[in-house]
C-alpha cells in the first residue's frame, strides 16, 4: 500500500476524534494522569510492535545528536499535551474541548513560519484564520 501523506493526515484526524470520544469515556472514572499513563504504555507497545514487525530497529550510536535532541523536546511536550488533554476531557465536554485543542493547527502554522521558514500562502492564511474562528466559536 503506497499512501501519501494525505492519507496518514486523514488517518490522523480520524484517530483524533477516536482518541477524544474513546479518552472521554476513559476518565470518567480514572484519574486523568493514570489515563495518561496507561494510554502512553498503549502506544508503546504499539510501536515497538510496528518497530519490531517493520524490521526498524537500529543502532543508536547512528542517531543524529540534533535528531534527539528534538525528539526527546517533542516528547516532553506531546507528553504535556496528553496530561493537559485528559485533564480538560475529564472536566469538559468532549465536543468543545477537542476543537479547542485542534487550534494547535493555528499554532503549528505561526510556529512553521516563524522557525521553519515555510511561506504563509493566501490558502494558509484564510484556512488558519477559519480553523481560529471556529475554535472560538465552539468554545464559547
Amino acid at each position: 500500500m503506497n499512501l501519501d501523506w494525505r492519507a496518514f493526515a486523514v488517518l490522523s484526524a480520524l484517530f483524533a476524534a477516536l482518541t477524544a470520544i474513546f479518552g472521554k469515556l476513559g476518565v470518567a472514572n480514572i484519574n486523568s494522569n493514570l489515563a495518561t499513563f496507561l494510554r502512553t504504555v498503549v502506544i508503546l507497545a504499539i510501536s515497538a510492535l510496528l518497530v519490531s514487525v517493520r524490521g526498524e530497529w537500529e543502532n543508536p550510536a547512528r542517531w543524529s545528536t540534533r535528531g534527539c535532541i528534538f525528539l526527546v523536546l517533542s516528547g516532553i511536550a506531546t507528553g504535556l499535551s496528553w496530561l493537559c488533554y485528559f485533564r480538560a476531557l475529564q472536566m469538559g465536554p468532549a465536543s468543545r474541548v477537542a476543537p479547542i485543542d485542534k487550534f494547535s493547527v493555528v499554532l503549528v502554522v505561526a510556529f512553521a513560519v516563524l522557525f521553519l521558514g515555510e511561506r504563509l500562502t493566501w490558502k494558509v492564511g484564510i484556512g488558519t484564520a477559519l480553523v481560529s474562528a471556529g475554535a472560538i466559536l465552539m468554545a464559547l
